[in-house]
């Protein structure tokens, strides 16, 4: 093995064992300390169903697919937590790991693909679980669409990823942002068709919703689980390709500025 391939190996090697610190530091500085831990990464999602499960079921004799109010609800509110709390988390990397980032062994890519793995594994769980869960419990007897479920899954940690990215930047660069994205991002969880299904609006609107990437996530884990609803307008480049350049955008004003940022923070 040449010098260079031993100085690849190496750096390889130590990338991925800064990368499983990072991740075994934040396990115990954000579930480790509560009580429970890591079981209210499950409860969470859990009593946000059952209040939306019971709301709807009130003032609607069925959801908009299926005769389940919590697997419906599941199917949307799930990917949608999985790529709101996975921006979020990504967003604040440079934050959450400022300290460590002084050390030339450690960088913010080590900082993000960190906290990415950890979330993005820790939400595909809590999604297994609950919606196992409500399927043996209720017994839908649905019939499921892998692919399509998969590739949601796919579209929301991508996406989460990207937009993550970005703003781990633009949060860093510009603080005020924070706060307009705040504001920008709050009406996401009402206009992302986690309560119904977008062919039910009126247009122009809905077609003014399709912007919305989120939108095409969701249809696409309901295509996945409701075999009769047939989401033909799920437009999965659309969503994979904002988040690339979300990405791409992102890494390459980090890879400029981040110095920068980590000094004047």
């Amino acid at each position: 093995m040449s010098f260079t391939a031993k100085g690849l190996h190496a750096r390889s090697y130590k990338t991925w064992r800064t990368i499983i610190a990072l991740i075994l530091r934040e396990m115990a500085t954000t579930h480790g300390r509560s009580p429970g831990g890591y079981v209210w990464a499950v409860l969470e999602p859990i009593g946000g169903l059952a209040i939306m499960t019971l709301a709807f079921s009130l003032a609607f004799a069925s959801p908009a697919l299926g005769n389940n109010f919590p697997l419906f609800y599941a199917t949307g509110f799930l990917p949608f937590m999985m790529y709101s709390d996975l921006a979020n988390k990504i967003s604040q990397s440079i934050r959450f790991s400022r300290p460590l980032l002084f050390y030339p062994s450690v960088t913010y890519l080590d900082a993000i693909i960190g906290r990415f793995l950890l979330n993005g594994l820790t939400h595909l769980m809590v999604f297994y679980l609950l919606i196992f869960s409500i399927m043996t419990f209720f017994e839908t007897g649905n019939i499921l669409h892998y692919p399509s479920i998969v590739n949601a899954l796919c579209m929301a940690l991508a996406l989460g990823l990207g937009v993550g990215v970005f703003n781990c930047f633009v949060l860093s660069k510009f603080p005020l942002w924070e706060k307009v994205w705040g504001i920008v991002n709050r009406p996401l969880f009402i206009i992302s068709s986690i309560f119904f299904i977008p062919e039910s609006l009126p247009q122009p609107f809905r077609d003014y919703l399709w912007y919305n990437p989120l939108i095409h996530v969701i249809g696409e884990m309901r295509k996945g689980f409701y075999a009769t609803y047939d989401a033909t307008w799920v437009d999965n480049m659309y969503v994979y390709g904002i988040s690339m350049v979300l990405m791409f955008l992102g890494l390459v004003f980090l890879g400029r500025y981040h110095r920068e940022i980590l000094n004047n923070q």
